[in-house]
């Protein structure tokens, strides 16, 4: 899984491909089944494919990335965008309350 920020700038994708030529990315939101085609130039880095874009995306929402070369798949993917530092990232963050106890128990012996 890719993990990507609700940005104007551009960001990069850095991936492994089954061929090393590709000519477009194809973003589906998972949420709202609506599709994505961006052209972009694409490098080779060793043995991985590099590209940067500006992709148009919503936080909390999945992606399906599809890279292509004309009409073959290079490379499937999927996309989650938030804005949390990844380093401190939670699903919770700002949703979770700990229940308070005082912990009492009886033991029979």
């Amino acid at each position: 899984m890719i993990i990507l920020k609700e940005q104007v700038e551009e960001q990069s994708l850095k991936f492994i491909p089954r061929q090393y030529k590709a000519t477009s990315i194809v973003l589906v939101n998972e949420m709202t089944n609506e599709s994505t085609t961006i052209s972009s130039d694409f490098y080779i880095d060793g043995y991985y494919l590099y590209t940067t874009a500006t992709f148009d995306l919503i936080e909390g929402n999945f992606y399906t990335l599809s890279i292509l070369n004309d009409t073959d798949v290079v490379y499937k993917d999927k996309i989650f965008c938030t804005n949390q530092v990844i380093a401190n990232f939670s699903i919770n963050d700002g949703q979770y309350v700990a229940n308070q106890t005082t912990n009492d128990y009886i033991v029979y012996e």
